[in-house]
């Protein structure tokens, strides 16, 4: 689905002590439009997930896994307002902690920056954005706070996304930090590609493709799609797709390559790709049998810590956002590390909070809390 433009992405809607729309209570559909930014509406559609039927069914049960219907969807409907506020101040517990024991330095001022994940963080199952999340990233570029999204997706999905947000100056970073892009309205596209960091595909494609032979392969096509083996099974790939030979695939250097295995469980893909002999790369796995391969020393956190540079500041300044494999490094090597409700444990282990899931504002909340230590320092 096309998001609808933005514009004036750095004015901030008036807002109460926690971040909530003045005068309403969300209930996750938010108004048809918000007035003070042009922001596309929050609650409506933005696109597909990106992910299989398996990874939407994870982010659906969540934590709730083990509960019967009813109780799901009861846990599952959003925070009234009292509730936000809890939650809010329980992350800026969480967010004074942290600074006392050393591990962050988040005061106002120059230097502090937000790097957030897209999807299962800012992204639900239904492929929405929050009223909520949408006016915590409104009022952080209002306090000149920088937002930079860290996402796997490649650029023609990652692109909708921020204009949803109305981010269409800054940076992002793309495709597990093979791109990082810097968003400007007046270049063609919305954004310019400062990075970019490609691989031989043809190893790691044959050794994939001996592994598992009836798997689907891909390479990416920055800003494009992907060229493929064969299609993806429907709604997996948000960008276009086309059918190439394998000498094509292999045929000059990538951001990425993928591996699908459709009707594999991830445990079984795990053990295949661990015993494959792929080596020399960075890889990642999903909540499904899905493979990431990008450039070895290159994830988000690399990418992060380079644009990071360019912008005068440091890791202790930097609270980061995930949920996924792909999102550890990025969550360790941040100042506040903070991981979504909906992560696995091992996932969780790793970082300095963990918040909410997805649906219930979790990404949010921790966004709010920051903005009040901006706001009252």
């Amino acid at each position: 689905m096309n998001p609808t433009p933005a514009s004036s992405p750095g004015a901030a809607r008036e807002t109460d002590a926690v971040g909530e729309p003045a005068g309403s209570e969300p209930t996750g559909n938010g108004p048809a439009v918000n007035p003070a930014t042009g922001i596309a509406p929050a609650g409506q559609p933005l696109t597909q997930l990106g992910g299989s039927t398996e990874y939407l069914e994870h982010l659906e049960d969540g934590a709730d896994r083990t509960a019967a219907g009813g109780e799901r969807a009861l846990r599952r409907r959003p925070l009234d307002h009292e509730e936000y506020h809890a939650l809010v101040q329980d992350r800026m517990r969480d967010l004074d902690a942290l600074e006392a024991d050393g591990g962050a330095r988040l005061a106002p001022g120059h230097g502090l920056v937000v790097a957030l994940d897209v999807d299962g963080t800012i992204l639900d199952m239904d492929g929405r954005v929050s009223e909520r999340v949408m006016a915590s990233v409104a009022r952080l570029r209002a306090h000149e706070v920088p937002v930079v999204i860290s996402t796997g997706r490649g650029i023609a999905a990652a692109m909708p996304v921020v204009r949803h947000l109305g981010l269409s100056t800054g940076w992002m970073v793309c495709a597990n930090g093979a791109m990082t892009l810097r968003l400007d309205p007046d270049a063609p596209g919305g954004y310019e590609v400062v990075d970019s960091r490609t691989f031989d595909p043809r190893a790691a494609i044959e050794t994939l493709h001996a592994a598992v032979p009836d798997g689907i392969l891909a390479v990416e096509d920055p800003g494009v799609g992907f060229k493929v083996s064969r299609l993806f099974p429907d709604g997996e790939l948000i960008e276009d797709q086309r059918v190439v030979t394998f000498d094509e695939l292999v045929s000059r250097p990538v951001t990425r390559v993928v591996l699908r295995a459709p009707g594999m469980s991830v445990e079984r893909f795990s053990q295949i790709v661990a015993n494959s002999g792929l080596h020399s790369v960075e890889y990642a796995i999903g909540w499904t049998a899905w493979l990431d391969v990008a450039p070895e020393g290159v994830t988000k956190a690399s990418a992060l810590d380079a644009l990071i540079a360019r912008l005068g500041t440091d890791s202790a300044r930097v609270l980061a956002v995930g949920d996924g494999s792909n999102d550890v490094e990025m969550i360790e090597w941040a100042g506040a590390g903070v991981v979504m409700g909906s992560a696995p444990q091992w996932v969780r282990d790793r970082g300095d909070i963990l918040t909410e899931p997805v649906w219930r504002d979790g990404c949010a909340a921790v966004l709010d809390a920051l903005i009040e230590r901006v706001r009252h320092p």
